[in-house]
């Protein structure tokens, strides 16, 4: 059965990707803009300011948020720390908002997949992740422990709201494997850090598919760990990326080199978290990119 789906940030990576496989498979989007609309399927709306017509939600089957500026998108300072999680903070709370409203007028209850991010668990070393494991106890993980609590008004109205803490997305487009994949065919993509470090990565098709999964299955509540289930170390990335580029991948980039180009930032770039989707595993979601190689291939070969 098709769907009514709102989305948000539907202009940024992820959010392009799922707009265009759910209109392929005949869904309907809308999309929920800042500036005021110029189309008949755009809404508009200010998270800042946490405004959302009463009633601009009617009609909608689900609302996917994935509102937030980019967190490495510049160099950190105070004000830009503030703002990473203002942003989110600010959309998920004015989309709890609407939808308890909306469920309190109609008795309707619109589904809700909120962005979250494996930042929750913070540098773990080897320890094995699940969305059972305790939060991490750095900047990020405070950050995604409080974005995802923005959404709790709509949980006790009986929304079913699902968050989706994803891992490092790969794409050609954007995200964090565009600048590896620059460096890697330059012969400059050797091991950040230790190189030992778990980094949970997932391919931006498969992101994608385990949206929909979640928009899909409205019983599926709680959090979900959008990670492929091939956990891989960094240096074991780095050597894939260089292998399939046939290109060296020996050039290190030490953290404390790293932490001069990027400063702060550079400790969560480096952090290791060994994600497992137990949750995504177990509601049935099968990967089409499960492992390591078959991923790379399909990275390199677009």
């Amino acid at each position: 059965m098709t769907k009514r789906v709102a989305i948000t940030g539907s202009s940024g990576l992820i959010g392009g990707a799922l707009r265009r496989h759910l209109l392929e498979r005949g869904d309907e989007v809308v999309r929920l803009v800042r500036r005021p609309s110029s189309a008949p399927d755009e809404i508009q709306w200010d998270p800042s300011r946490g405004r959302l017509a009463l009633g601009a939600l009617d009609g909608v089957d689900a609302v996917v948020n994935l509102a937030g500026i980019g967190i490495g998108d510049r160099r950190w300072n105070a004000e830009h720390k503030r703002e990473v999680e203002r942003s989110r903070t600010d959309a998920t709370g004015t989309i709890a908002q609407a939808l308890t409203a909306h469920h309190t007028r109609t008795g309707a209850a619109i589904r809700l997949v909120n962005a979250s991010a494996v930042g929750y668990y913070g540098d773990r070393g080897d320890e094995v992740l699940t969305e059972a494991s305790a939060p991490g106890q750095d900047f990020l993980a405070g950050v995604v422990a409080r974005w995802e609590g923005a959404a709790q008004p709509a949980i006790d109205a009986g929304v079913p709201v699902a968050f989706t803490r994803s891992g490092l997305v790969m794409a050609l487009e954007g995200g964090a494997f565009q600048p590896i994949l620059r460096l890697g065919r330059l012969g400059l993509g050797g091991p950040m850090g230790t190189g030992r470090e778990w980094w949970p990565w997932i391919t931006l098709v498969d992101e994608t598919r385990a949206i929909t999964h979640l928009l899909d299955h409205s019983e599926l509540v709680g959090p979900f760990n959008l990670a492929a289930p091939e956990a891989s170390r960094q240096m074991e990335i780095a050597a894939m990326i260089g292998r399939a580029l046939s290109r060296p991948a020996v050039v290190p980039a030490p953290r404390v080199a790293l932490r001069a180009v990027i400063g702060e930032f550079a400790d969560y770039v480096l952090a290791s978290q060994r994600v497992e989707p137990a949750g995504l595993v177990a509601s049935g979601f099968t990967f089409e990119h499960p492992d390591l190689e078959g991923a790379v291939r399909w990275l390199v070969r677009r």
